[in-house]
């Protein structure tokens, strides 16, 4: 048999041409949870640590979110855009709409910027509800938290990491 003819891959079926999920390998990815696929211990930062302090976070560790925790308790999430929006811009200052030295990163605090509305996932959510949550309220990340204590994180890096994984284990 020429290779472009072989049977696809149990879970996957080839009609008129076109590849698509069966039954059985929408189950089996629907039946992934979150937490196989979460970060874990996550990156956190306080509510009165510093924006520069957050910012140096991120950089040295590459993330682009920080949930905001006292005692392991989630109160909010701030994020590298809440940072730039909240940094002063050299252009501000040279066009005297702000005077210099107003706006410290050193003299913000996280508390101050932080998003305290943050949509949660519990660990055993599906990975595909999870992504639909992120997809529809177009968010980086969700915390996953079970019993109101922060357990880990679920970002966009990690959700293509699980699909690409699911596509190769069903052979899509």
């Amino acid at each position: 048999m020429q290779p472009w003819r072989r049977r696809p891959p149990r879970g996957i079926l080839s009609v008129g041409g076109r590849t698509a999920w069966t039954a059985v390998a929408r189950k089996e990815v629907r039946a992934v949870e979150v937490a196989r696929w979460m970060k874990k211990p996550v990156l956190t930062v306080k509510p009165l640590d510093s924006l520069a302090h957050a910012r140096e976070v991120m950089a040295t560790h590459r993330v682009n979110q920080l949930p905001v925790v006292v005692d392991g308790r989630l109160l909010g999430i701030i994020t590298d855009r809440d940072v730039r929006e909240a940094s002063p811009s050299v252009f501000d200052e040279l066009r005297d709409r702000r005077p210099a030295g107003t706006a410290d990163p050193q003299h913000i605090t996280v508390e101050q910027v932080m998003s305290r509305d943050v949509l949660t996932v519990a660990p055993t959510t599906s990975i595909v509800e999870a992504a639909r949550v992120m997809r529809r309220e177009r968010i980086g990340a969700v915390p996953i938290v079970q019993r109101d204590v922060l357990v880990g994180i679920l970002t966009r890096s990690d959700l293509l990491d699980a699909f690409v994984a699911l596509a190769e284990q069903t052979g899509f």
